[in-house]
């Protein structure tokens, strides 16, 4: 079969000459593309309500991708992402607060859910985690830094002299 389409491609390519080869490829490939085009589907309205959709997004904002992790469900095109927004939508129209939304997701994801999770002391590890490592590793550095210097130059291996400073001597 493939060596039929390459026989039949040399067949219209050896007809073509010059310009004639060069337009031939661009109307296939202007072919392909408005082919894809025509196959394109139309966006589905996201909300009925302008503004149940712009709180949807406000508290969407606000709640991770718990499989993306780094994204918001606002952000993401997960299925669970796309689950979530669907719940909120539906709480809004329930007429349940942004408050009440954000902590039925708390209540069932965990503080994890939350892209601000409060401080308190199950997350205490969270916010204060990052600036104890780093005022650790400070200290660990300076610590080190002042007993290398107290260190007398016999306590280190003698630097090896580099091949250019060799041949530099006379």
């Amino acid at each position: 079969m493939a060596s039929g389409l390459s026989h039949a491609w040399r067949h219209v390519t050896s007809r073509l000459s010059g310009h004639g080869a060069t337009r031939f490829i661009c109307a296939c490939w202007l072919g392909c593309l408005f082919s894809l085009a025509a196959m394109a589907k139309e966006a589905p309205p996201a909300a009925a309500d302008p503004v149940t959709e712009a709180k949807m997004l406000r508290i969407a904002a606000e709640l991770r991708c718990l499989v993306c992790q780094n994204q918001t469900i606002a952000e993401s095109d997960a299925g669970l992402a796309v689950d979530l927004r669907d719940q909120v939508r539906a709480m809004l129209k329930k007429g349940q607060s942004e408050r009440e939304i954000l902590q039925y997701m708390t209540d069932r994801y965990g503080d994890f859910v939350l892209y601000r999770p409060p401080v308190k002391p199950t997350t205490l590890l969270l916010w204060f985690g990052p600036a104890v490592l780093l005022v650790g590793g400070l200290a660990v550095l300076v610590v080190v830094l002042r007993r290398r210097a107290r260190m007398s130059d016999d306590r280190f291996e003698p630097d090896e002299p580099d091949a250019a400073e060799e041949g530099e001597r006379p």
